[in-house]
């Protein structure tokens, strides 16, 4: 059966992940040319309907988030939840 995962090892079922495909460059070409001469519509803005004060606070809090927490975390702390991060990626 294509696309089964069905009797894989567990090992390979997690490798398993959708995949986005992306437009080669002379699509991407194309789409921007039609796009600029108004021969398609244009690509819809991801944040069009959204507030923008919201989009702003969100973005703040992503720039410094990663950072406030290293600097709340104890070097001993950090040291373990690196050694757990190594363990789930490289599995030693």
């Amino acid at each position: 059966m294509p696309g089964s995962v069905k009797g894989m090892a567990k090992s390979q079922k997690k490798k398993l992940k959708p995949v986005k495909t992306r437009q080669d460059f002379a699509q991407n070409a194309f789409r921007v040319m039609q796009e600029a001469t108004g021969q398609s519509p244009k690509t819809p803005d991801p944040d069009a309907g959204k507030d923008p004060a919201a989009i702003k606070r969100g973005k703040l809090g992503g720039e410094k988030g990663g950072a406030a927490r290293a600097k709340a975390l104890s070097a001993s702390r950090r040291k373990t939840i690196a050694k757990k991060a190594a363990h789930a990626r490289w599995g030693n």
